[in-house]
């Protein structure tokens, strides 16, 4: 007779409570305008609904809360639920997921996802932990996904997805932060057969495999969903392009390639109604492909392709129908229907996050910018540098929530008061 598992059955049985709570839906209850469950946020597209922020930053910056330190090395942002916050990071000789109380800062829980993910460029896990139904998914640089009660940190499962669906690492890590919609996990081992894979959320278990064609390799940006027509999907930017598989049985839809380059893909895509706008560095540049339902099928066609976004890993944000973002070492702003600029900004490559009529740029050589979301110029309305700098480029995005903007810095997490 197996012995059998009792913190799997304990954590099954956290996560069956938790549903009845909560119900079956896509995220965490709780009050969205203070939560930030995973990488982007809420809907994956980096839009804070936070209201009655600072029009303006004093000379300095905002004040400084906290600042938090034990979360070690890594280059994972944070998500927050409830009365905690959840990161990654190497610490202790491994790869550990981590629970912070949201208020003092202190450790809650840390629970081992692997090995340490070391590399040249910057050691410990990339991706963002993503917090749904009380239990947190996530995934780390060597491809070791752990899925976890959200308050007690105990494993409800785990796998390795590059040793379970024959993937490779690839240069940089795996980066990806895993996608939980529907009761599965998304995320992409880049096996020969698995490019996409779709895991029930509560055991771990296969739900189905897709294989894309041309078998693209894993990249290094996170999926997201869109429905066009009947037909929902996720859409993934792989190491050869964008593509779409159906949500229900994971078969390839479409593909594009013109906003891919050969050395990483990083970009989330933005998808609003039936449009995908997709961009990498690289020299490469942006794509907007427009989708069309046919019955069960979907055809992608190019709207338009342009140089004008070049966007690394800083990601971008769609507002009133202008993209924001990092094109190459400018930050800029372009017209999606069209491509067209509006304005650029010299020296400012970085991340962007969107809230209350305004978007906080950190530039990855450190400086905190507020400007004002206008696409008509642009308008600095403060900005400051983060005191006690790693020597690592500042790449974990921003967060804004409960009036908070949140700044991981590999071992450090500053907290500033942004009302």
């Amino acid at each position: 007779m197996k012995r059998m598992n009792w913190n799997v059955i304990l954590g099954l049985l956290a996560w069956t409570l938790m549903v009845h709570l909560v119900g079956d839906g896509g995220a965490m209850a709780g009050d969205s305008k203070t939560d930030w469950n995973q990488f982007r946020g809420p809907n994956r597209d980096n839009l804070s609904k936070e209201t009655g922020l600072a029009d303006r930053w004093p000379e300095g910056g905002p004040e400084l809360l906290q600042t938090i330190t034990g979360i070690g090395e890594g280059y994972a942002s944070v998500s927050l639920v409830g009365e905690l916050m959840y990161t990654m990071g190497n610490v202790d000789g491994g790869e550990q997921i981590i629970a912070l109380n949201r208020t003092t800062g202190e450790v809650v829980w840390k629970t081992r996802n692997g090995d340490e993910y070391r590399e040249g460029q910057g050691n410990g896990p990339r991706g963002t932990p993503t917090v749904v139904d009380g239990m947190v998914f996530a995934l780390g640089g060597n491809g070791d996904l752990s899925c976890l009660n959200a308050s007690t940190g105990e494993v409800v499962w785990h796998i390795n997805i590059l040793k379970e669906f024959g993937g490779g690492n690839i240069t940089w890590g795996i980066s990806e932060s895993v996608l939980i919609d529907d009761g599965k996990v998304i995320c992409s081992p880049g096996g020969s057969d698995a490019t996409v894979v779709a895991l029930n959320a509560k055991t771990g278990k296969v739900v189905w495999k897709s294989k894309v064609p041309e078998q693209p390799q894993a990249s290094y940006a996170s999926p997201v969903v869109a429905t066009i027509g009947k037909v929902k999907q996720y859409v993934i930017f792989t190491s050869k392009g964008i593509c779409g598989v159906r949500a229900k049985d994971g078969e390839p839809l479409w593909g594009q390639n013109a906003s891919s380059n050969g050395t990483a893909n990083c970009a989330t895509p933005i998808v609003v109604d039936n449009y995908v706008f997709s961009s990498s560095d690289y020299g490469t540049g942006a794509e907007l492909v427009e989708l069309k339902a046919q019955g069960n099928a979907v055809k992608a066609t190019q709207i338009y392709f342009t140089k004008d976004m070049k966007n690394h890993h800083g990601g971008m944000v769609l507002l009133d129908g202008y993209v924001y973002g990092s094109n190459g070492d400018m930050l800029s702003c372009v017209k999606l229907k069209t491509g067209e600029p509006a304005w650029r900004e010299r020296g400012m490559k970085g991340s962007v996050a969107y809230a209350d009529q305004k978007i906080i740029f950190r530039n990855e050589q450190g400086p905190i910018v507020l400007l004002a979301a206008d696409s008509s110029e642009y308008k600095e309305l403060g900005r400051f540098e983060q005191p006690d700098r790693s020597g690592r480029p500042a790449w974990s995005h921003p967060v804004i929530a409960d009036g908070k903007l949140y700044l991981r810095d590999q071992d450090k997490l500053l907290v500033y008061n942004v009302k």
